[in-house]
């Protein structure tokens, strides 16, 4: 079955509130979307949402890439040949995984369609669900608590704090949830970047009498030496997010002393579900879990990450919220939530559905 149209374009998504982390403020986000048509009228559908201080590459960039005759090209190449179209891309699109991604995703998502099951199934199933974490920006501490009940409240029991301007004030802000919430809620801190060593060991020993679940990306990309001269004991619960673009990284920080116990893996940082898988059987072999992020998102990006998620057997953790606080999306369907668990709907592709407006 032959690939008969591609058809990418950009739209720009309000948030229904800006949140603060600790290197920018977000109020709105572009979003790229890719439609993949077969002979036989199926279509798949990609999407992307890289972060350009994190991978180098905007959503205008990825939009202008999948507008290239290199991409016209891929019509009239066969849907199965699906994995090698994605080699292909990827030599030709090298260091831009928000362009990968998007036609990775839309492959996947056409080529699972036309042979009638969904994308997890097709790589083999190894997790039915797990619980999400919901993000909480930098806010103070009233703000926090605030914003943490509306979450408790609505069945949401993992909590992801964002830290990393103030060390004082990330950890009054942790023991103030740790006093409200007590065992009813897990924690979960992303510091993106933003610890010294110093503010890294002095958040561990202000919280130490109810260890927060992990701790992200705490020191920037090249300090990375900071935490692996520490005990294992606090590199396992540390999780590498900006560190993990690739396959490569991933190698390099498997190496001992591992200054990760974890791997953040994006499917914008790493180009798609093929990016991903690389770095999921590094992690396996080398003894890591993994925890699957993402940016702020279409609905298809997220169901597209949990389907990789759900597929690879030492995933532990999901942080897959990047399409909640989207004021609209162009798709439906995907996934279904409950208290805060996250279900496939099993139907073929990504399972998702394009909104016609």
């Amino acid at each position: 079955m032959k690939i008969k149209y591609i058809r990418p374009y950009i739209k720009e998504m309000p948030l229904t509130k800006p949140y603060t982390i600790a290197y920018s403020t977000m109020s709105d986000v572009a979003l790229v979307f890719l439609e993949i048509e077969l002979e036989n009228g199926i279509i798949g559908m990609g999407s992307a949402s890289p972060a350009e201080s994190v991978v180098g590459e905007n959503p205008q960039q990825t939009l202008q890439n999948l507008e290239t005759h290199f991409v016209q090209e891929l019509i009239g190449r066969d849907i199965r040949h699906f994995r090698q179209i994605i080699f292909e891309v990827t030599r030709h699109f090298t260091h831009l995984p928000g362009t990968i991604a998007a036609i990775d995703i839309a492959l996947h998502d056409a080529f699972a369609k036309y042979l009638g099951i969904s994308v997890v199934d097709f790589y083999g199933r190894k997790i039915k669900s797990l619980p999400t974490s919901v993000t909480i920006g930098i806010m103070n501490p009233s703000q926090t608590l605030e914003e943490a009940e509306n979450y408790y409240q609505l069945g949401f029991k993992i909590l992801k704090v964002k830290t990393g301007l103030n060390i004082e004030e990330d950890i009054e802000r942790i023991l103030l949830l740790q006093e409200r919430f007590k065992n009813n809620m897990i924690i979960r801190v992303d510091a993106n970047q933003g610890y010294s060593k110093e503010d890294l060991q002095k958040f561990i020993k202000a919280t130490e009498k109810k260890p927060v679940e992990l701790i992200e990306q705490p020191v920037p990309v090249g300090k990375e030496s900071l935490i692996s001269s520490m005990e294992t004991e606090v590199t396992q619960y540390i999780a590498g997010d900006e560190s993990i673009k690739d396959a490569s990284a991933a190698l390099t920080f498997c190496a001992v002393p591992k200054p990760f116990g974890i791997f953040n893996i994006k499917l914008m940082k790493c180009g798609g579900l093929l990016g991903a898988f690389s770095i999921a059987d590094i992690a396996l072999n080398g003894g890591i879990e993994l925890f699957w992020g993402c940016n702020d998102e279409s609905l298809l990006g997220i169901t597209a990450a949990l389907h990789a998620a759900y597929a690879c057997s030492n995933t532990r953790y999901i942080d897959l919220d990047g399409s909640f606080d989207l004021a609209e999306d162009l798709v439906t369907g995907g996934f279904s939530l409950f208290d805060g668990y996250m279900l496939i709907n099993d139907q073929p592709g990504f399972g998702t559905h394009k909104i016609i407006s």
